[in-house]
Formats: C-alpha cells, structure tokens, sequence
C-alpha cells in the first residue's frame, strides 16, 4: 500500500464490519449457497429473499436448473454490487459422455486443444443474443474416463458455456454432451463457503422465531469480505461527498493500492474497513502518490448509504 496521509477515524460515526448489528447485516450481505439440482437460480435467489424477509434479492452467474454448486446471493443492498464480487473466472466439474469409444491419450489431447481462448455461440435455451463471443479456457483437467464417460474440470472466464464447450468437443470426434455439471468455484469464493438452503433455513429460523443469531451471523457474508478489487482507504471527511456522487479529491485519501491503474476500478473503503464505492481510476497509483491535488477517481456504484458520515466539506 502507497501511504499518502495520516489517518484517524471517528467512532461515532460508520461501523467496522465485524460489529455490525444482526440488522445492519441483513440490509446489505451476501449468502454463498450450494445450488441443487432442479430449481431455477432465480427460484433460488427468491428463496434465499424470503428466508432473510429480505425487500431484494439477486444473483452472479445464473446456473441452469440442472446444474449445482456455487450461486452468490445478494439481498437488499448488496444486490447492486454482485457486479463487482463475483470475479471473471469460474470453475467447474463436468461428467461429458461421448457417442464413440476413444482413447485416454486421445481424448486428454483433444480436451487441451480447447485449452485458451475460443469462440462461442449460446445455446438456444439461452436468453442471451446468439452471436459468436471469444472466451478464454483457462485450464481442462481429466480426471477419471470410464468408457465413454470423461470426468473432468475446467476453469473458464466468466460467459464460458460448458455445454456448448462439450457439443464443440464432440463436433471434432463425433459427438459428445454434457451429463452433468457442478460449480465449485466463483472468483475467489469457494465451494467450501457454500451453505446449503436447508442449513440457511435452520438458521433463519433461529433468528427469526428464538432471537438466536449465532447461526445466521456465520452464513452471512458482507461484501467487504469479497471484493477483489484494488483497494483505496479514504478519510472520514470524504466519504459523504463520494456518497453523493463526487469525484475522489486527492486530498481525501489516507493510502492505495499499487496495483491501481488508470482506467480500471478500485474500491473506496472507509478507514474501519467499509466500502464506500467503487470508482473508476483516473490515474495510476504511482500518479496519485505523487500529486498534491487533483482528482483520483469517479464512483460508477456507491455502496455506502449517504448520511452515514458528516459533511466534510461544510466543515472545512
């Protein structure tokens, strides 16, 4: 981290994360849930609503009902910001059968030439537009062939259709589909971090009905936990004006990360460690650390809701 200030926080106004209220964290958390086979993400995402009596709810990276594993939840607040938490990548675990007998040599070959970028058209089902899009195959990993059964895992960017990747592996040795699929892995989240809807129930019902938050509390994830965004720390008396809508002066912050670049996105948190926004940057970190005025970012989300700090500017 690049310090460009000293630093002090006043505790009566924000709250560090790990002391948030059960209700602050209801307004603006995250729930990581193992997805089963056969309901919809959004019959999902509507569940995990109801469970939280939450007013909104979202997802990250819809799976088809078929599909299990890892969908990122956001109720009320948070929904907006699924955008910025959930990463590029995924990865998978796929059970692909084809309709020839081929050889382990062959076919590890095979699924390797997909290894790197590649072209892809949605499959009809989708609701996105069918036209052709670039995609990057990260890694294909075989683990296990039992006649023409192939079990194997892949880490793919963001939009990477596993079932087409599987008709397009077919088109080259005639024929394959895709049997069975499972998401372990979101960004940085990972299966190990999802919760089951029956456990988020029980937990829910704890809450709700013996005033009992121990177990809702641990399944609740706040977005600051997940964001892997670049990070900027700002002082109190600029937090309101980011709130607002205003550019990042340079001299509102206390440190940043030497990772930023002009024309990418970092996240704005407070000096307790909350996120304010998320900010396009103007200029590299390098840049900022050496200037004494000037702006360093823009808010394209803001995350913070206003009035949670004082008006630094009506103070100075």
């Amino acid at each position: 981290m690049l310090k460009l200030a000293d630093c002090e926080t006043d505790e009566k106004y924000g709250t560090f994360p790990s002391k948030r209220t059960m209700e602050q964290m209801l307004a603006c958390s995250i729930v990581i849930i193992d997805k089963p086979q056969g309901p919809t993400s959004h019959e999902v995402s509507a569940i995990v609503k109801r469970l939280l009596h939450a007013q909104k709810s979202g997802h990250a990276g819809t799976l088809d009902p078929q599909v299990s594993g890892v969908l990122v939840v956001g109720i009320n607040r948070a929904t907006p910001m699924l955008h910025y938490l959930s990463g590029s990548r995924k990865d998978y675990v796929c059970l692909m059968r084809f309709k020839k007998l081929h050889g382990e040599e062959y076919i590890k070959s095979l699924l390797a030439s997909f290894v790197g970028e590649i072209t892809q058209t949605p499959p009809k089902l989708s609701a996105v537009r069918k036209v052709a899009r670039k995609r990057n195959i990260y890694y294909i990993d075989v683990h296990q062939i039992k006649g023409t059964d192939v079990l194997f895992s892949v880490g793919c960017e963001a939009g990477t259709y596993i079932r087409t990747l599987c008709s397009d592996v077919g088109k080259k040795c005639g024929g394959a589909n895709m049997l069975e699929l499972r998401r372990g892995e979101v960004g940085t989240i990972q299966e190990e971090m999802a919760v089951n809807l029956q456990r988020l129930s029980d937990a829910a019902w704890l809450h709700w009905n013996r005033h009992e938050e121990a177990a809702l509390r641990s399944l609740l994830k706040s977005p600051e936990e997940l964001i892997t965004l670049p990070k900027m720390f700002i002082k109190d008396s600029a937090i309101e004006a980011v709130c607002a809508g205003a550019p990042l002066s340079i001299k509102g912050i206390c440190s940043l990360d030497e990772k930023i670049k002009k024309g990418t996105q970092f996240a704005a948190f407070s000096q307790k460690g909350e996120l304010v926004a998320i900010c396009d940057s103007l200029e590299d970190a390098t840049a900022i650390a050496g200037m004494r005025q000037g702006l360093a970012g823009r808010p394209v989300r803001v995350c913070m809701q206003r009035g949670t700090y004082p008006k630094g500017w009506a103070t100075r």
